[in-house]
């Protein structure tokens, strides 16, 4: 066994809960509920170094990317989640030139932050090369976000990047799965240090930060531990069918003082790049980090 092995143990094989012609997803992190989707073929199925990785044709949902047994990707609804958790942190930044992207290998987060013509370079680190391969591959739509000249690609951990390269970026994108597995570590506070170390003065980080419905008690903690070192912490959502629940969230949080933090957008898409969106507007910007009563009472306090 390689030492890789002994630190991302063999998970569950993708094959195993495809039964009677559909896929059931069914996880740690959402006990006693699960999400079924009816497959019209397989179209790719193997394990990386990291992970089990299943692409699928479904009947109604388009192309599936799941890894280790989770939703990752469907084309019927990946640009709710793909649209929010790019274009948030960036029309929240007055001038943003430069931006990394931990994760995100399907090509989706690269896809819509290279609409936004100031920016100069966009780097993307994602640990498994398995993705973005079956990404190119069965999801083209996705993946043409690496067909932009801005983009440099770092198949290698984006801790160690970020390490290397401090006070680099405006924005700083994780797009990770859930905290199983070699994604554990991006929901640690050391990672959102290592995130802060790299963001220059005035910059913002986003990141996948769960779901609403079933884990506050992952989310109010790392919002609390990290409050010490960045300037301000949001939190914000989207709506998506396949994901548990039909809703996940996004951490925000600002290096430097933002008047009105992240949730008012100082930019706005134009008219044209707006008529190319099917999830983001200005307005839906504000009105992601309108929490429920309960959700922003467990995640901030009886005093919010």
């Amino acid at each position: 066994m390689s030492n890789q092995e002994e630190e991302f143990p063999q998970g569950l094989n993708g094959m195993d809960i495809v039964k009677d012609g559909w896929f059931h997803e069914r996880g740690e992190l959402w006990k006693g509920q699960a999400m079924s989707l009816e497959v019209k073929n397989i179209l790719a199925h193997y394990r990386s170094d990291y992970q089990d990785i299943l692409v699928f044709e479904s009947t109604n949902h388009g192309n599936v990317l799941v890894l280790d047994g989770v939703i990752q990707v469907t084309e019927r609804d990946e640009f709710s989640y793909q649209e929010m958790i790019a274009h948030i942190p960036l029309y929240a930044h007055p001038n943003p030139k430069k931006v990394l992207v931990i994760g995100g290998g399907d090509g989706g987060v690269l896809r819509e932050i290279a609409k936004h013509e100031s920016v100069e370079e966009i780097v993307i680190c994602e640990i498994d090369k398995g993705v973005i391969d079956v990404s190119k591959k069965y999801l083209p739509t996705l993946a043409k976000g690496y067909d932009d000249p801005r983009v440099t690609v770092h198949v290698m951990d984006g801790a160690k990047f970020m390490e290397e390269n401090q006070d680099s970026f405006d924005v700083i994108i994780t797009d990770s799965s859930d905290p199983i597995g070699p994604a554990s570590v991006l929901f640690e506070t050391p990672f959102y240090n290592a995130m802060h170390a790299s963001l220059r003065e005035g910059g913002i980080v986003c990141t996948q930060g769960e779901c609403l419905w079933l884990h506050v008690d992952i989310i109010r903690p790392l919002v609390n531990s990290i409050s010490t070192k960045y300037t301000q912490v949001e939190y914000a959502y989207t709506t998506i069918p396949t994901y548990p629940s039909g809703q996940i969230g996004f951490i925000v949080a600002s290096k430097g003082e933002r008047e009105a933090g992240c949730k008012v957008p100082v930019r706005k898409p134009s008219k044209e790049l707006q008529k190319t969106m099917k999830y983001y507007s200005t307005e839906l910007h504000a009105a992601a980090f309108v929490l429920p009563a309960f959700a922003k009472r467990a995640i901030f306090g009886d005093d919010e």
